[in-house]
């Protein structure tokens, strides 16, 4: 089984992947009640996040529980990298960025996403 959220490393820094890539609703809702046990025993303003929402179903209660765990999050993420659908994911990341004063950037792959969070 794949570890949906896991740390990993790249450029010599710790890396928080969130892997709900083609989930359903279900699946992401599970995945994401278990970020803040990773997160909340890191310091303040540390957390490098790379959260993959490639071909995964949002039904509104996901799209709740994922605004509530950016919430929670906040004071733990320094910065926040989303990859997936680039079309589908603008309205998730509009929905999200507003209910949790957050923003976060959208790329096409794992690779510039890793390379924009390990950037200095």
């Amino acid at each position: 089984m794949i570890e949906r959220v896991r740390f990993t490393t790249y450029h010599n820094k710790k890396i928080l992947v969130v892997d709900v890539s083609n989930c359903s609703s279900a699946e992401i809702i599970d995945t994401l009640r278990t970020v803040p046990d990773f997160v909340t025993v890191q310091p303040f303003s540390s957390v490098l996040l790379l959260a993959d929402f490639t071909n995964a179903s949002f039904n509104e209660e996901a799209i709740g529980v994922l605004q509530e765990v950016t919430v929670f999050d906040k004071p733990y993420v320094k910065k926040a990298a989303w990859t997936g659908t680039e079309h589908s994911l603008d309205s998730l990341r509009e929905k999200v960025s507003q209910f949790s004063q957050r923003e976060f950037t959208i790329f096409k792959n794992h690779l510039l996403a890793l390379e924009w969070l390990t950037q200095d």
